[in-house]
């Protein structure tokens, strides 16, 4: 079969690589229908992610139809559509009792990381039970690609863990892909200011299209300065820091709020300081988090009821024989203005 073939740091390839076979009980084989290209999957390239080796098939998105099960796995049949989750789950061991299926003893982030993921024609989904959702007749499968990570991610690292209430403050720092998930979402509870932070004025535009009351473009250094004057010198309830450099954090400890509450999103792949020194008496929550999917279920029942597009994120569309050019779309979205890209496999 096709795949896209993660090589080391900056190197991929797509090549034919052998069909994943049914390697436990509890397993699903799934053809693959429709990808997408992950932030996440560009820190991988960057040599951000060390868990995830050469010569693993990348990506942990997608819809497909199952073709085969294993004798363990009660709810799908061969022949159902379905949305996998970025996130596998047992759902038996002490952490997923905990709701914290991302810690999964024997699951959690494995797809396009320690185990062969979705940017190929079929993918093997272990705990398949647990980690798939029945697509319901006549959703839109484009749409539901966006459920697989980047809507839970959004609704449960940032919006959950932000603790964005009705009528508070919240800013986003990053207007890509997984901050404009934490927009929409954030909507669900009323906030009174959603402030959208970033460097690229194409991107604020389409967060403005969003929902997002005020946009800061952060290139001239002054978006802390600019955050205190559209909250009359406060700050923000919720900092939610949505693109993994320290930057973007340090920026989130200048602009929350005595009391608030900095959510971070991104993936980190170096260090990055805490001023402790001026937050320690301030009040502040940091909350760190790998998504868990838990939210999965609402989330497409959201948008079966038409309250949330996130098809409206989709702004290329690529074959899986094309997803090199893809990549090099989704690498480049300040002059592409790409948000997400679709894959057909």
């Amino acid at each position: 079969m096709r795949a896209l073939v993660y090589l080391g740091p900056g190197k991929k390839d797509l090549r034919d690589v052998p069909k994943p076979k049914l390697d436990a009980p509890t397993d699903a084989i799934v053809k693959v229908t429709r990808t997408t290209i992950c932030g996440t999957d560009l820190h991988i390239l960057k040599g951000d992610v060390a868990t995830c080796q050469p010569g693993r098939v990348l990506g942990h998105e997608g819809v497909g139809v199952v073709e085969s099960v294993g004798p363990g796995v009660a709810t799908f049949k061969p022949g159902d559509r379905v949305l996998i989750s970025c996130i596998s789950a047992c759902g038996r061991c002490d952490a997923c009792r905990k709701g914290m299926y991302s810690h999964c003893a024997t699951g959690g982030w494995i797809l396009g990381n320690s185990i062969d993921g979705t940017q190929a024609e079929f993918v093997r989904i272990p705990h398949a039970d647990t980690s798939l959702h029945r697509i319901p007749a006549g959703a839109d499968e484009e749409a539901l690609v966006m459920l697989s990570d980047i809507l839970p991610t959004g609704f449960e690292c940032g919006v959950q863990n932000g603790k964005v209430a009705p009528g508070s403050t919240v800013a986003i720092v990053g207007s890509g892909p997984i901050g404009l998930a934490a927009l929409l979402t954030a909507q669900f509870y009323s906030p009174s200011e959603i402030i959208m932070i970033d460097l690229d004025d194409n991107r604020l535009e389409v967060a403005k299209s969003f929902g997002a009351t005020q946009l800061v473009n952060s290139a001239d250094g002054h978006a802390a300065e600019a955050v205190k004057k559209l909250t009359a010198g406060r700050g923000v309830d919720t900092a939610i820091e949505a693109v993994g450099i320290p930057a973007t954090f340090n920026l989130c400890e200048d602009i929350v709020a005595a009391g608030g509450t900095i959510a971070n999103i991104g993936v980190h792949g170096v260090k990055v300081d805490l001023h402790l020194e001026r937050l320690w008496s301030q009040n502040v929550t940091i909350t760190t988090r790998l998504v868990d999917t838990v939210s999965t279920p609402m989330l497409l029942k959201t948008v079966q009821s038409k309250k949330l597009d996130p098809k409206r994120l989709i702004t290329h569309r690529f074959r899986l024989d094309d997803i090199v050019d893809a990549y090099a779309t989704f690498g480049n979205a300040a002059s592409t203005k790409a948000l997400k890209v679709m894959i057909e496999v």
